[in-house]
C-alpha cells in the first residue's frame, strides 16, 4: 500500500517522524512537509511565488509551502503516475478539536487530498502546545492506533471528499479508554490582542487567544479527548455524503485492541 504523510509542525517535527517510521515497517510511505512550523495557517495554497522542494532523506521532502501546498505537490507531481491509498496528516503536537479544525493546517491538507478524491486522515495528539518536550510515547499511542487502521484497509471505508479528523489523547496507549466516533464541539479562548510598543514608540499587537476550556457537551470531540478516548470525526467536505458516524462506529468496532475498551 501506498502512503503520503504531511503535516504542520514542519518536515522535521517529532510527530511526523515517529509515524512514518511506524508505518514504513509495513507500507511504501511517502513525506512530504513544510521545511518550517506552518501551524493554524488553515487551507492557505503559494499561488504567487514558486514551490521549492528538497529531498532531505529518502522519499522525505522538505516544502517551502504550506500544509495543503504539500499535499497538493505530493498528489499532482510527486505521486501523479502512482497515487496513494491514503493521505495521513500529523501526528501534530497540540489538538484540532471543535472549531480549531477550521484553522488547522494539519486538517487543511487532509482536505486538500479530499478535494482531489484520495481518502485522507488529519491526526493530532491532545499535548500542551507549551510542553518544550513532549513525550514520544504520546506520538506512538498515536502512531500505533493509526497502524492498526491502515492494517484494517481503512482506506476502502471512505466515501467521495470525506475526511476523518483524529484526536488522541496525551497518554500512554495502556491508559487510552477507547475511541468514539464525535461530533465538533466547541473550545472556548480569550481571543484577546496584546498591544506592545516597539523601542521606536510604535504599537505592535500580538492576537492572544488563551485557551480557557470547552462546551461540556456529551459525544463531542472536546468531551470524548477528555474523557481519556480518541476522538473520531467525519468531515464530509462540500457535503458530498450523508451523516456517516453508524458506518464508523461498525467499523471502530472492528479494530483490535482500541474498539473494545472500557
Amino acid at each position: 500500500m501506498r502512503i503520503l504523510i504531511c503535516n504542520d509542525d514542519g518536515v522535521f517535527a517529532p510527530g511526523i517522524t515517529v509515524l512514518a517510521h511506524t508505518l514504513r515497517s509495513f507500507a511504501d510511505v511517502t513525506v512530504v512537509a513544510p521545511e518550517t512550523e506552518r501551524s493554524t495557517t488553515g487551507h492557505t495554497l503559494t499561488l504567487d511565488h514558486p514551490l521549492r522542494v528538497v529531498e532531505v532523506s529518502p522519499q522525505t521532502f522538505g516544502c517551502s509551502g504550506y500544509p495543503a501546498d504539500c499535499a497538493l505537490f505530493g498528489l499532482a507531481h510527486l505521486m501523479k503516475d502512482n497515487k496513494p491509498d491514503l493521505v495521513i496528516s500529523g501526528i501534530n503536537k497540540g489538538a484540532n478539536l471543535g472549531q480549531d479544525i477550521f484553522y488547522s493546517g494539519t486538517v487543511a491538507a487532509a482536505r486538500e487530498a479530499a478535494f482531489r478524491g484520495v481518502p485522507a486522515i488529519s491526526v493530532s495528539s491532545a499535548m500542551n502546545f507549551a510542553h518544550p518536550n513532549p513525550p514520544e510515547d504520546f506520538y506512538q499511542t498515536a502512531a500505533d492506533f493509526i497502524e492498526a487502521l491502515v492494517k484494517a484497509h481503512i482506506w476502502q471505508e471512505f466515501v467521495p471528499r470525506e475526511v476523518l479528523n483524529i484526536n488522541v489523547p496525551d497518554l500512554a496507549e495502556a491508559d487510552i479508554r477507547g475511541a468514539a466516533i464525535t461530533t465538533p464541539g466547541f473550545r472556548h479562548y480569550s481571543e484577546d490582542v496584546s498591544e506592545r510598543t516597539d523601542f521606536k514608540g510604535r504599537s505592535y499587537y500580538w492576537i492572544g487567544g488563551i485557551y480557557s476550556g470547552f462546551e461540556k457537551r456529551a459525544g463531542t470531540d472536546c468531551q470524548v479527548v477528555d474523557d481519556a478516548m480518541i476522538s473520531i470525526t467525519s468531515l464530509n467536505v462540500l457535503g458530498a455524503s450523508p451523516d456517516r458516524n453508524e458506518k464508523w462506529r461498525e467499523f471502530f468496532k472492528t479494530i483490535p485492541g482500541w474498539g473494545t475498551r472500557s
